[in-house]
Parts: structure tokens; sequence; C-alpha cells
């Protein structure tokens, strides 16, 4: 298939572009490196530096080429950045979205995959098992700017044949260490921890020890970004075989806890992960469990990964090679 894939020069972005290389279909980049990262791009791919938004470039790349697709991935993700500065995020996370997907609907290219997010949820009735049909109420605007842009897809269906993935907690990295999490100011639990494993810092915060869960720390259901990236290139050949919208929440199933995560490490690496616990932060959930059955029902996938100490060994090599590379 050809694909046009926005943000391939992000984390998950860069990891769906490698599968599909691998599995050798044609892809197009469109990031703008804001927040990409061009030594995650392969040199035998092709990137057009702009913005989503440009579109008179994007206008021209479509009318040249046809494409069976678009991978959207290009979008902020910091949830404390959301809450500091929400007009930020519904710009771009929703407005630049909607009129991405409208210029490709002008030129003929109405099959889209969405990246979206398990903070669609909120704080959940039902935390144990989150099903797609389960009430949306975000919690913060990276939250509320995802369900937007959903929303636009799915009252657009006459438009577009649509897939919203709703991602949990993606972590880890390439097993073969060609890509990973690349971030000067990370939030992500495993990608920290991996900094301290590696003596880019000395401890981790744990944000809140009052929660209702066993421990008193948030849950997570944890997916492997290489697991992650197979679920789109599945859900691609659904889509295009099947041509409706649906929505699939992309996770593992069961969840582990700050301090499972960190307890799991210290296993691995002597005990090295020290930590303190600060206040709750504003917009975090209590717990986030993915049911996956509808994932399962409609799309040929199984994990690979799905081992928490697959997905942290993955993320503090990653860590390592960056270090020694300087990216």
């Amino acid at each position: 298939m050809k694909i046009l894939l926005t943000g391939g020069a992000g984390y998950i972005g860069s990891h769906v572009l490698l599968s599909a290389l691998e599995k050798n279909h044609e892809v197009i980049i469109i990031d703008d490196l804001s927040t990409g990262n061009i030594n995650l791009i392969p040199g035998n791919a092709k990137l057009i530096r702009c913005n989503i938004n440009d579109r008179e470039t994007i206008s021209n790349l479509l009318k040249g080429e046809k494409f069976d697709l678009l991978l959207h991935f290009a979008g902020f993700i910091k949830v404390e950045e959301s809450v500091s500065n929400p007009n930020k995020y519904f710009k771009n996370n929703t407005y630049n979205a909607i009129s991405l997907f409208e210029n490709c609907y002008e030129n003929n290219l109405s099959n889209v995959i969405f990246s979206s997010t398990a903070a669609a949820y909120g704080n959940p009735v039902n935390k144990n098992s989150i099903t797609e049909s389960t009430n949306l109420n975000p919690l913060n605007p990276y939250g509320e700017s995802k369900v937007k842009t959903e929303k636009y897809l799915l009252e657009n269906k006459e438009k577009f044949n649509s897939i919203i993935l709703r991602y949990f907690n993606v972590a880890g990295a390439d097993p073969k260490l060609r890509s990973g999490l690349i971030s000067d100011e990370p939030t992500h639990l495993i990608k920290i921890l991996s900094e301290v494993v590696t003596g880019k810092r000395s401890k981790i915060a744990v944000y809140g020890n009052d929660y209702n869960t066993p421990d008193g720390t948030a849950i997570r259901d944890y997916i492997h970004v290489s697991d992650l990236a197979d679920i789109h290139l599945k859900a691609a050949d659904y889509l295009l075989e099947n041509k409706n919208t649906e929505i699939f929440n992309c996770g593992y199933g069961f969840g582990y806890s700050v301090l499972d995560v960190i307890n799991a490490a210290n296993k691995l690496y002597n005990n090295c992960i020290k930590f303190d616990f600060l206040d709750r932060r504003l917009g975090d959930s209590e717990q986030l469990i993915a049911n996956v059955d509808k994932l399962y029902e409609h799309i040929k996938w199984k994990p690979k990964f799905n081992d928490l100490n697959k997905i942290i060994k993955t993320s503090v090599e990653w860590e390592k090679k960056i270090n020694e590379k300087n990216f």
C-alpha cells in the first residue's frame, strides 16, 4: 500500500514507519520536526518537511501521488503542558488535524487512521476494563483535543473511512534499536526510569501515593511501541478491506502501578531506582486498563512484547544508545 504518514519523526510514527518499510509499503512522511527527530527517519524514506496545516504543499503532494490511506500521528502529547497552554493543543491536535483531513478529502484521500488516546476516558467508573463505548470524559486539554478530532471523523462518516486507535500507555523501543523515545522533557514513566538507570538523572518523581489502588500509585496499561506499530498496519489492512469507521483500544488488557514498574526495574538493575513521592498532577487519571476484546475480534493481531521486563529493557538499551550517539 502507499501511505501518507504524518509525524514520522516522532516516537510512535517512526516505529510504524519502520514496520511499514519492512513490509515493503511505500511511505511518504510529513513532519515539521518541531518535536520529531530527523535521526529516527531511515535514509530510504521520503520526508516532506512542513506542518500539517500547510494546505498548499500537502495539496500539491496529494495531487501528484495516489495514496491508499493517511496515518495521522502528528500531535502534541504532554498532559501538563496542555493544562498550562490549552490553545496550543486545540490548534494543532484538533483544528490543524481537521484541516489536514479536509485537504485529503478534497484530493480524493478518504481512508484515515487516527492516533488517539486513552486520556479520552478520564476517570471512568469501571477502571478495570474500559471498552470503546465507555463514556468519554477527558480530564485535560490534551485528551479533549483528541476527542474533538475523533468527533469530527465520526460525524463525517459519509466522507471518511476511519479507524480511531485509542492508545493506552505506550513504552519501550524498537528491539533492533533503530528508534525509540527522544525527549528533552519526558513525561513517560519508563523513559524517565531509563534515564535513571543510565545515569542521566538521579531519581524519579512519583506523582501521588494516595490513589484508590492497592499501593496508592496510579495504574496504567503499558503497551510496547513495536506491538502498537503492528496494530496500525493490521488496522490499515482492515480499513482498506472493509471501508468503514471503527474505534479500537490499544493495550494489553492488564495494568501495572507506578511502584510495580519501579520494582520491576529495580530487580533488573540492582535497585538503582530512587524516587520521591510528590503531589498528584492535575489531569492525571487514577487507573486506565484497556478492554481489547473488540481489537482481537476485528483485527488479526497477536502481541509479541507483552512483558513488562521486555518493555523496560528495550527502553533502557535505547537510552544507552542515544546517550552514546548524542541524538
